[in-house]
């Protein structure tokens, strides 16, 4: 397995577990009386499934097939499956507090595939996703202090 091949996959599975997270956390904000974050959530989701698309369009183009939905033992570790047991029950901030959660594991994630030898082009698309993911914690972290105001 290829360098780009290994982190391909790693940052495919981030970002499914991203799309996830903000799913969960939609349907949850949704069935509350904060709709408003649920349609901040969808949007999120979307943002992370655009990125697993665009991220497995690349390994396409070098021959690599990156599994759907990630493998079964990483989704053990992962930030954000955490969200499954803190919506459940959880009011508004506790969903965003989880989701900041999720996003740092992201950008760790990131962080950590960036420290490798990756082509410019692999390169490049996790640097911009890294920026829009932290533009994103950003956004849940504003969120959250006003929920918390």
């Amino acid at each position: 397995m290829s360098v780009d091949e290994k982190y391909t996959e790693e940052l495919v599975e981030t970002a499914e577990d991203g799309k996830e997270g903000y799913t969960r956390g939609a349907k949850d904000l949704a069935d509350g009386d904060r709709p408003e974050l649920a349609a901040v959530f969808t949007r999120l989701a979307q943002q992370r499934q655009q990125y697993a698309v665009d991220l497995r369009g690349l390994a396409g183009k070098y021959g690599d097939d990156v599994d759907e939905g990630g493998s079964t033992a990483a989704a053990v570790h992962r930030g954000w499956m955490k969200l499954k047991d803190a919506v459940t029950g959880s009011g508004p901030e506790s969903i965003l507090k989880t989701a900041l959660t999720g996003e740092d594991h992201a950008i760790k994630e990131y962080e950590k595939a960036l420290a490798e030898d990756l082509s410019s082009e692999l390169r490049s698309m996790a640097e911009q996703q890294l920026v829009e993911i932290h533009a994103a914690r950003g956004e849940v972290q504003g969120l959250l202090d006003a929920a918390e105001a």
